[in-house]
């Protein structure tokens, strides 16, 4: 992680769950965070918690719009020297039936905001961090927070767009990794797939599913160790799970 320190590091859903213990974890290896989220009180509030010699900073932006995310990655290269490393980590999920013919059957608006945060989002954050390497030519690395979800789909009749979102997650990041391949680019990319995580997007009803799962430290874990790899090793994938978690 040496050669991280002083760099910047833009995570996209920073206010809770993942995106804020990797903004703690990567500020106390050293590095410069930059929180983008919509509620950027709870990103500052996460400055309370470092320990190491990094930063973290808050952008408000709503990664779905466009302007939002132009704007962003416009004040990270002015304020905060440009995108060494992006950590797409904003998702959502909205548990229901896809049809009506379920019992909990979710809004066109939830499946339409589902696919917009979950891949367009994260297909424009990725455009712009990359200019941002090539303009400064950095041999920066990209995370994608995926899921196991996005390589088999789970048998519970709640998931609805979610699975075909992280699929196509899977799917950009491959495409990603053949097209700087063929450019002889440096640049890192890795797919983070996670199984069940104990957030608020496994709640349903207010209740948590009472079953075996990751922590968001645990993912963050991940993160800092694909980070530490050498500068010639890329992780391009990278599932992990509870040792007992069983296929949903």
């Amino acid at each position: 992680m040496d050669r991280w320190i002083g760099k910047t590091a833009v995570v996209t859903g920073a206010s809770a769950g993942i995106g804020a213990e990797i903004c703690v974890q990567l500020a106390n290896s050293g590095l410069k965070l930059v929180g983008l989220a919509r509620r950027t009180q709870l990103v500052d509030e996460l400055k309370t918690q470092i320990t190491g010699s990094g930063s973290i900073h808050s952008i408000q932006c709503d990664i779905t719009k466009q302007e939002d995310v132009e704007a962003a990655f416009k004040s990270v290269e002015e304020n905060y020297g440009g995108t060494h490393i992006l950590v797409n980590n904003a998702g959502v999920m909205y548990p229901g039936n896809i049809s009506e013919f379920g019992d909990s059957p979710v809004s066109c608006d939830e499946m339409l905001s589902t696919i917009d945060t979950n891949v367009k989002g994260l297909i424009l954050c990725t455009r712009h961090a990359l200019n941002s390497m090539k303009t400064h030519n950095f041999n920066g690395h990209i995370i994608n927070i995926s899921s196991v979800a996005g390589h088999y789909v789970p048998f519970l009749p709640v998931f609805n767009s979610y699975p075909a979102s992280k699929y196509a997650v899977s799917a950009f990041t491959q495409s990603l990794l053949n097209e700087l391949a063929h450019l002889n680019s440096n640049i890192k990319v890795t797919s983070i797939a996670p199984g069940l995580v104990k957030t608020d997007m496994v709640e349903r009803e207010g209740k948590t599913l009472d079953v075996p799962m990751l922590t968001p430290g645990d993912v963050a874990d991940a993160v800092s160790y694909v980070l530490s790899t050498p500068p010639n090793i890329n992780i391009n994938e990278l599932s992990l799970c509870h040792v007992s978690e069983k296929r949903l």
